[in-house]
């Protein structure tokens, strides 16, 4: 699943043309027939590697009458560059805004003695930092079905299904067909 997409990334930019495109784009918008000019080739090669572009989220389209110009979307290019690099690593990502001393706190207040989530933080910052505490004890790599990660959570909050979301929306973890993997941590949401 996740580790799918890391492949798909780097497949798409296993292309010379492709990556002419993405230099051209980081200038700015471009329309087809513009970077069809500028890289000397036809319109439907374009095409093609734009599909390829558009399939791992590296571009925008933006229609203006019938011309559509594409734009480099730079926090997929980045944060799916960076997804390689953490592969396999445990751990948040630690270029959150939060000292050990602060997450060392955040943890003992919203924990008990024994391990329970007490309630489930409305901060971001602490969220994210609880939601970090919590998946440490899963396992990168591995494919999770949607019951028993309802019972991993469980061991923490009552609510394991606001848990199960907010690891999904915060990109720590990735869901597919009920399926739940553990996403590399440059792309969780901790900065």
């Amino acid at each position: 699943m996740q580790m799918n997409k890391i492949v798909e990334f780097h497949k798409a930019l296993g292309d010379l043309t492709r990556v002419r495109i993405i230099a051209l784009l980081q200038q700015g918008p471009l329309h087809g027939q513009a970077i069809a000019g500028k890289l000397g080739l036809k319109p439907p090669t374009i095409t093609h590697h734009m599909a390829k572009l558009r399939e791992v989220g590296l571009i925008r389209e933006r229609r203006d009458k019938n011309t559509i110009y594409f734009s480099l979307n730079e926090k997929i290019l980045q944060g799916s560059a960076m997804a390689i690099l953490s592969v396999g690593k445990g751990g948040a990502n630690m270029e959150m805004s939060v000292t050990e001393e602060e997450r060392a706190s955040i943890i003992n207040n919203f924990f008990t003695k024994d391990g329970k989530l007490k309630n489930i933080p409305a901060q971001r910052k602490k969220k994210l930092v609880i939601l970090a505490h919590i998946v440490k004890e899963l396992e990168f790599g591995k494919i999770y079905p949607e019951k028993e990660i309802n019972e991993f959570l469980k061991k923490y909050h009552e609510d394991y299904a606001t848990l199960r979301r907010e690891l999904i929306m915060c990109q720590f973890m990735y869901r597919e067909n009920n399926q739940y993997e553990m996403n590399p941590t440059d792309l969780w949401w901790l900065r």
